[in-house]
């Protein structure tokens, strides 16, 4: 199993930006379509964002965050992103990055066959 690695959390206002980051060790993530999901306390984990494998041709977002965020991925660094702009206090969640062997983009969890442990963000009003 692949472990990936959230990063980028934090504590911001409303209005801020944040960028999360997702790397993983031992495997190329240009390899994997990944996919942003989010956990807010009390809610059931939802779909935030997708980009498919290899070039990342195909992007999907929630509704929700469409026009705010932005999925990306940096196979030099072996990195995928997440830039989160306008950030509202309904933004406030326990952010998961998701991974699936050359897949392209899906917004269902049970897709993905691998995720990270989540980074924390909060936006405060």
């Amino acid at each position: 199993q692949v472990q990936l690695i959230e990063s980028g959390g934090g504590l911001v206002q409303a209005g801020d930006s944040l960028r999360l980051s997702c790397t993983a060790s031992g495997v190329t993530l240009k390899d994997y379509g990944m996919a942003w999901f989010r956990q807010a306390p009390g809610k059931e984990r939802e779909f935030v964002a997708a980009i498919s494998w290899d070039n990342g041709a195909n992007k999907y977002y929630h509704d929700s965050v469409k026009g705010r965020y932005t999925i990306s991925r940096d196979n030099a660094m072996n990195m995928v992103h997440l830039q989160m702009n306008s950030l509202k206090p309904e933004d406030t969640a326990l952010y998961y990055c998701a991974g699936q062997f050359r897949y392209s983009v899906s917004t269902a969890e049970s897709t993905y066959d691998n995720w990270g442990q989540g980074t924390q963000v909060t936006v405060s009003s």
